[in-house]
C-alpha cells in the first residue's frame, strides 16, 4: 500500500534521525549507502507530490510524482565538484525526470543538485564507459544547479533583520536582508545567542543546523506570541 503524505513525511524523519545515531557511532557514511537512497527517495517523493515506486527494484525509476511523472533519485554525500552520478542507459526510456540530491551529513540537510526532465540529464551525460554506464560528473552542478520543485514551507519567523524559514521537510533556510545565507549555521549561532538558547544539545555536542534552526524559530514564535 502506498505511503500518505504524512507518513512519508514521517519516514523521511525517522530515517534522518535513524542517520544521525549511525553517524553518533562512528559507522563510515560509506557504509550507509542503502539508508542514504532511502531518504533520497523519501524526500522526493515528499517534493514531487508523489509515491514510492510499488515493485520491489523498480527498473529505471524509484519515485512516481503526483503529475505522473517517473523519477530516477540519485543521491550522493560528496560535495559537488567531485566525483559522478551513475545511470543505466538501457533504462533510461522509461525515465521521465531525474532528481539527483546530496545529503549534507555535516549539516544534516538534503540539497537538491538537479531537478529536471531526463532529456536535460542526458545532455550532460558522458558517453557509456567500459562498465556500461553513462555518468554526470558532479563539477556540472557547481555553479547553477537546475532545481524546479519547491518544498511547502512550514514556518517562518523574523528575528533582527533575519528570517529563518522551515520547510516540510525539515530543511532550515536563512535569508539576511532579503539575501539566501549560506551556510546557515553562523547567523543561526548569533540568533541562539541573542535569544539565550544553549547551541550544545544534551550530550554536549553542538546542535545541526536543522535542530539548532528550530529552536531558533520557537524561541522566536514564543517571543511574538508574549
Amino acid at each position: 500500500m502506498p505511503l500518505t503524505q504524512m507518513q512519508t513525511i514521517q519516514s523521511l524523519g525517522e530515517a534522518m534521525s535513524w542517520l544521525e545515531r549511525e553517524l553518533a557511532w562512528g559507522v563510515p557514511v560509506a557504509e550507509l549507502r542503502h539508508l542514504n537512497g532511502r531518504i533520497g527517495e523519501l524526500y522526493a517523493a515528499l517534493m514531487s507530490g508523489g509515491q514510492m515506486a510499488t515493485n520491489v527494484n523498480q527498473q529505471g525509476y524509484d519515485v512516481v510524482a503526483g503529475t505522473g511523472e517517473r523519477i530516477s533519485v540519485k543521491t550522493t554525500t560528496m560535495m559537488p565538484g567531485s566525483g559522478h552520478i551513475s545511470f543505466n542507459p538501457n533504462t533510461l526510456d522509461l525515465v521521465d525526470r531525474v532528481i539527483v540530491l546530496r545529503l549534507n551529513i555535516d549539516e544534516m540537510q538534503i540539497e537538491t543538485l538537479f531537478d529536471d526532465t531526463v532529456g536535460c540529464a542526458i545532455d550532460l551525460m558522458a558517453p557509456v564507459n567500459s562498465a556500461g554506464k553513462r555518468n554526470i560528473s558532479l563539477s556540472k552542478f557547481l555553479s547553477s544547479p537546475r532545481v524546479r520543485a519547491d518544498i511547502q514551507t512550514v514556518s517562518s519567523v523574523q528575528f533582527e533583520g533575519s528570517t529563518v524559514t522551515a520547510l516540510e521537510n525539515g530543511s532550515i533556510l536563512v535569508y539576511t536582508d532579503g539575501e539566501p545565507v549560506t551556510p546557515a549555521k553562523p547567523v543561526l549561532r548569533k540568533l541562539a545567542a541573542k535569544l539565550g538558547i544553549d547551541t550544545l544539545n544534551t550530550n554536549g555536542n553542538p546542535h545541526n543546523t536543522r535542530q539548532l534552526g528550530s529552536l531558533v524559530i520557537s524561541a522566536i514564535e514564543i517571543l511574538e506570541n508574549a
